[in-house]
């Protein structure tokens, strides 16, 4: 990161579950999310970094939450919502996508951690609209090809897995 961005105010937004099952299908790993925000942040001043989860009632899950807002991350957690046919949904696109529009104007450059294509017209809009950077970290191989198109710079975790992994 070069210094003349070193004034530059950032928003982390993290989609946990995106990230989740991406190292999980792609190598059998965690992801290790203090890593994820140092390298999100840089040396650029940290303005919030909110990591977006979805609870199934799972007894780790809480450690997992508690040890996310230990890194410096505010834990927004919505019900895993089970209908009627059995289908589950839990996803936080909308959530993720307001809380960026609404912190916008307090940020210079928003971060969107995740691989999902469906945060390609937020990007579009927060940039264009709302003249933001945006930066993209997210598994290469499992990322959406528009989406990195799209940001300004997009950093592919699949790149440094020792880094950005853990294995149990």
């Amino acid at each position: 990161m070069s210094s003349h961005f070193k004034d530059q105010r950032v928003g982390v937004f993290v989609d946990v579950q995106n990230m989740y099952y991406s190292a999980k299908n792609l190598y059998n790993a965690k992801v290790n999310f203090a890593q994820i925000l140092k390298a999100a942040v840089g040396n650029r001043s940290l303005i919030r970094a909110i990591a977006y989860v979805i609870k199934a009632d799972v007894k780790e899950e809480q450690n997992f939450f508690d040890a996310l807002e230990k890194i410096g991350f505010e834990v927004k957690a919505k019900d895993l919502q089970i209908f009627a046919g059995g289908a589950k949904k839990g996803d936080w696109d909308i959530g993720l996508a307001m809380d960026t529009i609404e912190l916008a104007p307090k940020l210079d450059t928003i971060v969107i951690v995740s691989g999902d294509g469906d945060y390609v017209p937020l990007i579009h809009h927060l940039r264009h609209a709302l003249g933001c950077r945006i930066e993209v970290i997210a598994f290469g191989k499992s990322g959406s090809a528009l989406l990195k198109q799209e940001c300004d710079s997009f950093i592919d975790l699949d790149m440094d897995k020792r880094r950005y992994l853990m294995y149990r």
